[in-house]
């Protein structure tokens, strides 16, 4: 299997698009420009050469997450040498901000909704109701899922 190790430094957006961090590259860039990459605590613009060993923040949603550079490439990897290539120095502490509480699940609703029916209003009450915080929050029920168009493949 052929390497695919570059030279000495590489542009950060190219390095964030081939370790998956993002699925384009113009979301990488479009990252960078928002300030939401950062190289030691600075923000960093996407034509910023990286090298081997700095350490690389970045803002996604609510997570920030932080990555050790160990060998730089332009090359789109596959997810399984993304490993060999940066190590994830999230801490768990922002990796469990992607576990939402069943609470959420419903004050998402859509935008263009307008205000919850009655019947809709009274579903959200019944299932607060049978939520127990005192353990596990447990599943949404089937049919409340099935009432607001949510389906277990749906992110929270």
């Amino acid at each position: 299997m052929e390497q695919l190790v570059m030279a000495d430094t590489e542009r950060i957006d190219k390095v964030l698009w081939a370790i998956r961090v993002f699925k384009t590259r113009t979301e990488a860039t479009d990252a960078c420009k928002g300030g939401k990459v950062k190289i030691c605590g600075v923000n960093a613009k996407p034509s910023r050469m990286l090298k081997v060993g700095e350490v690389v923040e970045i803002r996604k949603g609510a997570v920030q997450y932080s990555y050790r550079i160990k060998q730089l490439t332009d090359h789109r990897l596959g997810a399984k040498l993304v490993p060999d290539y940066a190590e994830n120095l999230t801490p768990q502490s922002e990796l469990d901000k992607l576990k939402a509480p069943v609470e959420t699940f419903f004050l998402r609703r859509d935008p263009g909704a307008g205000r919850p029916t009655k019947k809709d209003r009274r579903a959200m009450e019944e299932a607060w109701d049978e939520i127990d915080y005192t353990t596990d929050l447990g599943d949404i029920p089937d049919d409340i899922a099935e009432r607001f168009g949510l389906t277990d493949d749906d992110d929270l």
